[in-house]
């Protein structure tokens, strides 16, 4: 009773236990929390729909003496809600399991989606999943009923579909333990990706960091063609942006061309956000969105909102007015000129329009042929996706045609109501009448959970080509084939792509040639915003469990292989780091898949010691030509000499030898995966030294106590690094008095050869930690700080 009655005064939405759908938000408290902070410290400067959310969920506004610096001042929040998927929330409960609580402190969820490996289809996968990851999904349903959380089941859909179909609200903030959580933003939701640590916090009704963003709008005119589709929108931005553009940036929509958009093609939109390095992005509330929530049995969230529509739900008029002195930066695009696009291969910000394809494949000699054509996943399975594909799917069909031969033509639902609804509405089976293969209702191939493996161009490591409705496309992500050439494209542009087979295919001016040999040109595709019917519910055993049992006991076994119990970081000696050595001088794209992989090592994900086997094994070696997963051993007599970066590191961590690791810009992006953060952290690592980093990875390292350092030099001293680095000996300066006042650490570097010193360097480098931030480093890490507090009450 009494854990509740603080959370109801910190949170919007107290948790009472388990949900099966969001409550109505509480927009009152919102609008509260909102006025004070206009009143006092914002001195009632206009706002964009971005701030207001993140304002309304201020901690205690009364605590701040000054307006929020973006880019400088930490803002103290209390989400609304946190959702996590079955990889990432094996290792946030095993922390929360350490934090003292008894029950979390806002509603929340774990969602099965990532376990699922694609290979025979639909229910044979999920069974097979039971067999492959019983003892994981019995552990994450235990947890779930000891803690009064919402459990579905492998089988039920993807995590941010689900949130999108139950949990999302408009204005309401929620963290979840995936990069892609943006995808709520598509109703209106302030949905951000974080690691489990993030997640614990707002779990144990502790006060949520973010460092106050910038907000970047883009503003949308026109109307989107009938080939054009929304993911065209992320596509062309993500090419404009970079991988690292958004970095430091909410990402808000506004312009007249923003109600043209359905409340899912939204979704999509903020889904692939991600992309850009951007924390997240948002919409303004629509009439799409009401409609949405209506058909998704949420009628009642549905006119609490239609009432704060102009006062709470959108930017401010006067934002709405002159946006260009509100916002940080505005980026135009004009949907009615806008033409579909493919990004790849190899990274998500590599834009092609469609009308280029053709001769851009001739010139960077790309593989033509596509020997995979994939829909669905969390980022275009809605029903407006799926039925327009549809409509191709039949054309072919009714002229005798089906996919290209040797190409494989593979459909993954995002949830069972959207499996549902399509097997009702006949688009499953027109999809099956062209020679598709329709997975499970889980992640699949988006993650790499995709058993590929008999198929000659991955058993061969042959190039090839693959299109994708996806959102991310990082080289060896989807089949573990390095040379799996990978583009990332509208569901529509890969119905094209799977009927002819070739990635030069452009479906809008080149024609196919039917069953007699008669050529015919594909007409735009058609379909709904929402299914005329209603959805279907689907199966039974797919609703989630709502079963809150607190004296539930929560099973690991001690042989286990998958699932190992926590301990504590050691806290910080409170001194300067001495005798470091770099295990590793990271060159170039360096994305959480590379430090810590997926696929096969999925299985781990509860287990820190033997996920550690994998760590930064697909990381390049700036000192030996780019070599991958090789370095050599700094210490003289140690073994291996040269080795792996996993063994090498697991060698000084057993000679209690401490290291760092030196990283290229933008290190961490991707994934939200904390394991990322926590495998180096118990290998030994103290510090990562980067150009710059993605911000969801610098936070996990600061969760974990890891000192993060940028150089202050990022062009010049990251290269003292890149020759020979198992020569040079690292200590600190400025870490035993370190503070969030002055963020300067120096690197003092020597470099040793037979003994003696033949080089010294000083390296100024530079902290972003806040005063808390730095009490995590301190105590070791940020679990180790909530649990002596617990411990204190």
């Amino acid at each position: 009773h009494g854990l509740r009655s603080i959370a109801a005064r910190r949170y919007a939405t107290a948790s009472s236990g388990p949900q099966a759908r969001a409550a109505v938000p509480n927009y009152d408290l919102f609008r509260q929390r909102l006025d004070k902070a206009r009143a006092t410290v914002l001195e009632n400067k206009p706002l964009t729909l971005a701030q207001k959310i993140l304002y309304a969920h201020l901690h205690d506004v009364s605590s701040m003496s000054s307006a929020p610096v973006p880019g400088e001042t930490y803002l103290k929040l209390s989400p609304d809600r946190v959702a996590m998927q079955d990889a990432s929330a094996q290792m946030a409960i095993l922390q929360f399991m350490l934090s003292g609580m008894k029950q979390t402190a806002v509603p929340t969820s774990i969602h099965c989606d990532h376990l699922v490996e694609a290979y025979e289809g639909a229910d044979k996968d999920v069974a097979r999943s039971w067999q492959t990851s019983r003892e994981i999904y019995e552990f994450l349903q235990a947890a779930s009923q000891k803690y009064g959380i919402a459990f579905w089941k492998p089988g039920s859909g993807i995590i941010h579909q689900l949130v999108l179909e139950n949990y999302a609200a408009p204005g309401t903030l929620m963290l979840g333990t995936d990069s892609h959580t943006p995808n709520a933003g598509g109703l209106g939701m302030l949905a951000i990706g974080v690691g489990g640590a993030d997640a614990v916090d707002a779990m144990a009704s502790i006060p949520w960091e973010l460092k106050a963003p910038r907000v970047l709008g883009v503003r949308l005119s026109g109307s989107l063609h009938p080939w054009g589709s929304p993911k065209d929108v992320i596509l062309a931005l993500a090419g404009k942006l970079t991988v690292r553009g958004g970095t430091g940036y909410i990402v808000e929509y506004f312009g007249e061309g923003v109600a043209s958009l359905s409340c899912t093609g939204m979704a999509t939109i903020c889904n692939m956000g991600a992309e850009v390095g951007a924390t997240t992005s948002v919409f303004p509330y629509t009439p799409s969105m009401a409609r949405y929530l209506r058909a998704t049995q949420r009628a009642a969230i549905a006119a609490a909102a239609d009432a704060q529509q102009a006062t709470y739900l959108s930017a401010d008029e006067q934002v709405a007015q002159s946006p260009e002195k509100y916002y940080d930066e505005i980026v135009d695009i004009d949907l009615s000129s806008l033409e579909p696009g493919y990004n790849g291969p190899f990274t998500p910000d590599l834009y092609t329009p469609r009308s280029q394809m053709a001769d851009t494949v001739g010139r960077e000699q790309w593989s033509d042929k596509v020997s995979a054509a994939l829909i669905g996943s969390c980022t275009n399975s809605s029903y407006q996706d799926l039925s327009r594909a549809a409509s191709l799917a039949r054309q072919a069909s009714e002229r005798g045609l089906k996919v290209a031969a040797g190409t494989e033509f593979l459909v993954s639902p995002g949830s069972e109501q959207i499996r549902a609804t399509m097997e009702r509405d006949g688009i499953q089976q027109a999809f099956e009448s062209i020679g598709a293969q329709v997975l499970a209702n889980a992640c699949g191939p988006c993650i790499g959970q995709w058993n590929r493996d008999e198929n000659p161009v991955v058993k061969n490591r042959e190039t090839n080509s693959i299109v994708s409705s996806f959102n991310r496309n990082f080289r060896a992500r989807n089949d573990g084939n390095p040379n799996t050439m990978n583009f990332l494209t509208s569901p529509e542009m890969v119905l094209g792509a799977a009927l002819s087979g070739r990635l030069s295919f452009n479906p809008l001016v080149d024609t196919l040639t039917d069953s007699a040999g008669k050529e015919f040109r594909l007409q735009p595709p058609t379909g709904d915003e929402l299914p005329k019917d209603g959805y279907a519910q689907g199966r039974d055993e797919y609703r989630p469990l709502l079963d809150h049992q607190p004296a539930m006991e929560i099973p690991i076994a001690p042989t286990s292989a998958r699932l190992q119990t926590l301990e504590a970081f050691v806290p910080w000696s409170g001194q300067e780091f001495s005798d470091t050595r770099v295990l590793v001088t990271v060159q170039g794209k360096c994305t959480t898949d590379h430090i810590s992989a997926a696929g096969k090592w999925l299985k781990y994900k509860g287990h820190l010691e033997n996920l550690s086997r994998n760590t930064l094994i697909g990381a390049a070696n700036a000192a030996m030509d780019g070599q991958v997963n090789l370095v050599r051993n700094a210490v003289e007599g140690l073994e291996p000499a040269q080795g792996t970066i996993p063994d090498v590191a697991l060698a000084y961590k057993k000679a209690s030898v401490p290291w760092l690791v030196i990283a290229d810009y933008n290190y961490g992006e991707g994934s939200a995966r904390e394991h990322a953060a926590m495998q180096p952290r118990f290998l030994g690592c103290n510090m990562v030294v980067a150009r710059s980093f993605a911000r969801i990875h610098e936070t996990n390292l600061k969760k974990q106590g890891v000192l993060p350092l940028v150089f202050a030099r990022p062009d010049e001293d990251y290269f003292i690094f890149a020759k020979d680095p198992h020569e040079l000996v690292v200590r600190t300066q400025g870490v035993s008095d370190i503070n969030e006042h002055n963020p300067v650490v120096s690197l003092l570097v020597e470099r040793v050869r037979g003994g003696n010193v033949v080089e010294s360097y000083s390296v100024e480098c530079r902290h972003t930690m806040s005063a808390d931030q730095i009490g995590w480093f301190k105590a070791g890490s940020a679990l180790n700080l909530i649990a002596s507090q617990q411990g204190a009450r």
